[in-house]
């Protein structure tokens, strides 16, 4: 509310226009959504099958938010478009930390979670991560090695010096004031990861609910399922949380080089299977100046979400991804073939 008055502290009328969209939001109908199965756990994480044929394709979404706004609604559904290319599909789904997770960092959740996950998988895999997940999805590829058949991340965080003095101080100054609760809790609530992404761009935020007010009725359940979705989210673990602040965006130990998990450096560049990441010029929650810097690079002109369930999504998004995924089981294949027939041969 806060931010609201402030936004609007020169126009009440802008102020009540997003009042309704906001009470329009909260009385939408929702559908009931359903969870796809989970045929392997590690402590709160899931495995989750969303069905299809073919090489192995592994998920990785952010620890922030729920998995689903990559299998938003039919026709908005990234794992659903790569389970019909010819993948057999899974999301990755953290699932609620538990007290006895508190220390569990976010090496931690790749190491002691994501990893005996995909290990579990047979043949080679090809890891997709979104925003902090292609972070995670990256330090997964250097502990899995040749299980790996190669990594694309989606607007993922990796030199967080991108993100500017100005939001990084405003960051580390929530964190300053949140830490004591979140440590005394063993986790840190959502609602604070929240209140950062609203200082990213408050004035987008008031926006769009005042936009919503007088939307056609068409474009009321994309809207709700994504805010539902933006507005949703597990906590995290504390120790997940101080790594976020402290060890990403205060100290930036990816891009300086210098983060580890289970005693290997993360070094991207470095990884002996392919790589690519897809970048958003207009993405305010991941600045591009913050794309970590792989060979493969692909600009995108879509914000943060709309690259994933926009209108151009398929086009700018999910079918290049399908066909570099493709590309990327047919090498091993190819290479696989290879190898055998040098066998033969002696």
């Amino acid at each position: 509310m806060d931010m609201l008055r402030s936004e609007t502290a020169a126009s009440p009328q802008r102020q009540a226009a997003a009042l309704a969209g906001l009470r329009r939001y909260q009385e939408a109908t929702r559908p009931p959504r359903r969870m796809r199965p989970a045929r392997f756990r590690k402590g709160a994480a899931r495995l989750r099958d969303h069905g299809g044929t073919g090489p192995h394709i592994v998920f990785v979404p952010s620890l922030i938010n729920p998995p689903f706004v990559l299998d938003l609604a039919p026709g908005r559904s990234l794992v659903e478009h790569a389970a019909r290319a010819g993948f057999h599909t899974w999301l990755v789904d953290w699932g609620t930390p538990r007290a006895q997770d508190a220390a569990l960092d976010l090496a931690g959740h790749v190491a002691e979670r994501l990893v005996p996950m995909v290990r579990r998988l047979d043949g080679p895999v090809v890891l997709v991560g979104y925003c902090l997940g292609g972070t995670l999805a990256l330090a997964a590829a250097t502990l899995l090695d040749d299980k790996v058949a190669g990594v694309a991340t989606i607007a993922a965080p990796w030199r967080f010096t991108g993100y500017g003095d100005e939001a990084r101080a405003a960051m580390a100054s929530l964190w300053e004031q949140a830490e004591p609760a979140c440590r005394a809790m063993g986790m840190l609530p959502m609602e604070v990861l929240q209140t950062a992404f609203w200082r990213l761009d408050p004035a987008r935020t008031i926006a769009k609910y005042e936009a919503f007010a007088t939307a056609a009725d068409a474009a009321v359940p994309l809207f709700v399922a994504l805010e539902d979705w933006a507005n949703a989210g597990a906590p995290m673990t504390y120790a997940a949380g101080v790594d976020m602040f402290d060890t990403l965006l205060a100290e930036d130990r990816p891009g300086a080089g210098r983060w580890q998990v289970a005693g290997r450096t993360i070094d991207p560049p470095a990884l002996s299977c392919p790589t690519i990441e897809y970048v958003s010029l207009t993405d305010r929650i991941v600045p591009a100046a913050t794309a970590i810097g792989l060979p493969d690079r692909r600009d995108l002109g879509a914000g943060h979400v709309g690259m994933i369930v926009g209108g151009r999504a398929r086009a700018q998004l999910w079918d290049p991804l399908m066909e570099w995924v493709s590309a990327t089981h047919a090498r091993i294949n190819v290479s696989g073939l290879q190898r055998n027939v040098s066998t033969v041969a002696y």
